[in-house]
């Protein structure tokens, strides 16, 4: 009788050890597959804000080309200044939905300077200094995309 409990005792732990086993791999298995989705995720999210940043830098070029047209008194290759400034302003607003709010905050003072500056014929006050509007809103960009460090 000894011989069959006893063997009924090492099956039954054989089962619990089992399970357990199955378990913790299982619990492994998904802290590993979370942390893969959430690396995914973070991916995805560092391009759509790469995306964005590197569209609104095309905008606010399109003015700088705008702008050194101007100052060279040649005529405008790329356009309208109105499509150039609409371009630049809905280019901000994708960057203030998916970025940082500093990101956000320059690249509006960065695309207010440029506005400032192509309009400044209208107005009678100075524009806003735009090189430095344009390096603040660079650092806050590489700060979004982890690669900042100073430059």
């Amino acid at each position: 009788m000894d011989t069959l409990t006893g063997g009924t005792a090492l099956a039954l732990a054989g089962v619990v050890l089992g399970t357990l086993g199955t378990l913790i791999g299982q619990h492994l298995a998904t802290r590993v597959d979370n942390r893969r989705h959430q690396w995914e995720r973070s991916a995805t999210e560092r391009a759509e804000r790469k995306a964005a940043i590197m569209e609104f830098l095309g905008s606010a070029q399109r003015i700088e080309l705008v702008l050194d047209s101007r100052n060279l008194g040649l005529s405008d290759p790329c356009g309208t200044d109105e499509e150039a400034l609409h371009e630049l302003w809905l280019a901000t607003k994708a960057v203030e939905l998916l970025c940082a709010r500093e990101t956000a905050q320059a690249a509006q003072d960065y695309a207010e300077a440029l506005h400032a500056r192509v309009r400044k014929g209208t107005t009678g006050a100075a524009p806003p200094a735009k090189r430095e509007r344009r390096h603040a809103f660079m650092e806050a960009a590489r700060g979004e995309l982890g690669s900042g460090g100073a430059r």
